[in-house]
């Protein structure tokens, strides 16, 4: 390892780490509009200057400069502090004077350097240069006499989202960063180059002109919108949810989320439930809680466990799905599910988990996906696997529909017959898989959520035992979910008991009318007219499809409104804190449950949060690792016999709108008409 001296201080570090590196292992800030962690080195702002020895007696870059045995690093001498006052006068030459009406006021770092590195006036007088702004969609805001060509974003979309849309066109003045084709930008992730423009030159359109980051409360949570469980910041204003914002965690999300993710919160203020309804004569009328609860006691009263069913969303916590369960069992009834889309996945916890972890995909060395498009159900792991396509060697193969992951696919078929082919090794993809170390087989609902997906499922498993990719050291067997609350629900065996329904029963039982009752906890992604003449009590925090065919609605509270246990599909369990409270008589889910069951004469043995997650590790021991990536048990699980030919479809068609809060979104309406102009321009 190299010896440096840093400002006179001798420090060993890790070789091939460039100055920059090394400075900040020191402990001393460098400053840098160009460089990011995560992003190639460009080497354009000049502002990361520092004096070197041995070499030419003149400040160089830093952030491009490999570290060397025996150098020595100045960071703070005369000559260094006016390189930076330079580069700093250079850059604000051509900035406009923008800051009291600019979102990135209070966030900017062109801001917080001027204060340390900039001149209280300037020498130039000649006028700004004038640069049109750019229609980016209805995402990201641009203002382009801001831009200080650091190309951030233009990196980002390449490397990062995989979408060549973004560059630079001219030399010097007459540079300006823009797109190739003017059209809406075609990546799921194009809100992070938000984060990463250093300036104001792009800015949240929907949060534009909306709030200071000062005037804001900050609550760190989880994200619901897929199962990835991305680490996110919440801000709000009073009430109100005014953005999310990412937070770093690199064995999840490094430090991205989705535009769905950061945007589609607008929803959160519009068709919500915010007191309990009756159904009478046919229509929703207003109710107290008393009322509400009074008529579900007289319909379940008198009915047998066997008449009664439950079924639990896809953005529920862990919490209210216990409190449901626990009504269930109390009621006698063995009818309840968690899969909403008819997932045949019931067996040992590692048949249903992403085994490998979400950060063991930059561990692989050859990776198929089976009726999976990552892309769309989860776009941050999706950039995680096109950063192991860019960083080595690594084969991709696809079992399903033929869309564009940003990355090179070898197509091997569309349904289960191709993957039949390739575990009797008949395909050459299969050598491909057997001399990797680390294989890694990412199985997704397209393949599992349908009739035959057992039958699937069992084949993956043999595939990934043939492959002897399930061992001390590695499993390679992967479960990508699209619902946040899946792995929860299955954890705490949200399905059939004994003699039981799944969703498929419940809904034939209730049109054959033999389930009288169902339980719908914020599921609102069955097909509702089956339901039939069933009584139907809805809980949940959005009118949505549930919420139209209930007899009974109960005002439950969104993520952003509560306390709730999350496990991502990787297994993790996390947890997601209140940034504001539910609107007018809403509640917390659990507490809701937990007083429905007085009233039925059922009461369950918890009265606060704490009670009901002491509960949830009794229940299964993984609640009590927080934050950590539990391995799951391996056993039989899937069903032998055929599958049908039918091609694997992904369950998404919409990636913008897949849940209550995102469909009463406006900037996830803008979104989806956007990007169908764009797809029919094209």
């Amino acid at each position: 390892m190299p010896k440096v001296k840093i400002n006179g201080e001798e420090l060993e570090v890790p070789a091939g780490i460039t100055v920059l590196q090394a400075c900040e292992l020191a402990g001393l800030e460098i400053p840098r509009f160009c460089y990011h962690e995560r992003l190639s080195i460009a080497g354009n702002c000049r502002m990361c200057l520092v004096e070197v020895k041995p070499g030419p007696p003149k400040p160089q870059a830093s952030c491009a400069l490999p570290v060397g045995d025996k150098q020595e690093i100045f960071t703070n001498t005369p000559m260094v502090q006016k390189a930076r006052n330079g580069v700093m006068e250079f850059l604000l030459i051509n900035h406009p004077l923008d800051c009291p009406i600019c979102d990135q006021g209070g966030e900017c770092d062109l801001q917080d350097q001027a204060m340390a590195y900039g001149f209280d006036r300037s020498r130039y007088h000649e006028n700004k240069r004038a640069v049109p702004d750019k229609e980016l969609g209805p995402i990201v805001k641009t203002s382009m006499n801001r831009c200080i060509h650091c190309t951030r974003c233009i990196r980002f979309a390449t490397e990062v989202a995989g979408i060549e849309e973004l560059g630079a066109t001219g030399r010097g003045e007459s540079m300006e960063v823009t797109t190739y084709v003017r059209h809406t930008l075609q990546s799921e992730l194009s809100g992070c180059i938000v984060d990463l423009c250093p300036v104001g030159a792009l800015t949240s359109k929907p949060y534009a002109f909306e709030a200071r980051s000062w005037e804001l409360g900050k609550t760190e949570s989880v994200d619901v919108m897929d199962a990835q469980g991305c680490n996110i910041r919440v801000d709000t204003r009073g009430a109100v949810v005014m953005r999310v914002l990412p937070r770093l965690n690199d064995d999840i999300n490094e430090e991205w989320i989705s535009d769905k993710t950061r945007h589609a919160v607008d929803g959160l203020r519009f068709q919500r439930l915010d007191r309990p309804y009756v159904r009478k004569q046919g229509k929703l009328a207003e109710a107290t809680w008393a009322e509400a609860f009074a008529a579900i006691a007289a319909k379940l009263g008198n009915l047998e466990g066997g008449k009664v069913a439950a079924i639990a969303g896809d953005q529920c916590d862990a919490e209210s799905m216990l409190a449901l369960k626990d009504l269930m069992d109390a009621l006698g009834s063995p009818n309840i599910d968690c899969r909403q889309d008819g997932a045949k996945l019931d067996g040992p916890r590692g048949s249903y988990i992403f085994n490998a972890g979400i950060r063991g995909i930059d561990q692989a060395d050859a990776i198929l996906l089976v009726g999976s498009n990552p892309r769309w159900e989860a776009p941050v792991l999706n950039a995680r696997i096109r950063k192991r396509y860019l960083h080595g060697p690594c084969p991709i193969g696809s079992i399903g529909p033929a869309v564009d992951l940003t990355y090179p696919v070898e197509r091997l078929g569309a349904g289960p017959a191709s993957l039949r082919e390739l575990v009797d090794g008949k395909l050459s993809f299969f050598e491909k898989l057997k001399a990797a170390k680390h294989p890694l087989v990412i199985v997704g609902m397209g393949a599992v959520a349908r009739p035959d997906g057992a039958a699937v499922l069992a084949m993956a498993r043999e595939l990934v035992e043939k492959l002897s990719a399930v061992r001390e050291d590695w499993n390679g067997f992967a479960v990508l979910h699209t619902a946040a609350a899946r792995v929860g629900g299955l954890d705490l065996g949200l399905v059939p008991g004994e003699g039981g329904r799944d969703v498929e029963g419940i809904l034939a039982g209730c049109e054959k009318g033999e389930i009288s009752a169902v339980y719908l906890l914020a599921a609102d992604e069955i097909d509702t007219k089956r339901l039939g003449k069933a009584f139907v009590i809805y809980q949940g925090h959005h009118g949505d499809a549930g919420a139209h065919r209930a007899d009974v609605i109960l005002p439950g509270a969104a993520y952003t409104e509560k306390n709730g246990t999350y496990v991502n599909t990787e297994g993790r369990v996390q947890q997601g804190f209140r940034a504001s409270y539910p609107p007018g008589e809403a509640r917390e889910d659990w507490a809701i449950l937990r007083a429905l069951s007085d009233r039925l004469g059922k009461r369950l043995p918890y009265d606060t949060l704490d009670q009901v997650r002491s509960r949830l590790v009794v229940v299964n021991r993984s609640f009590g690792a927080i934050n950590e990536q539990q391995p799951g048990s391996w056993g039989p699980f899937g069903q032998g016999g055929s599958a049908s030919d039918s091609p694997f479809v992904s369950p998404i068609t919409n990636f913008f709108m897949t849940c209550p809060i995102s469909r009463a979104s406006r900037t996830m309406a803008e979104c989806t008409a956007s990007r169908g102009q764009a797809m029919a321009a094209e």
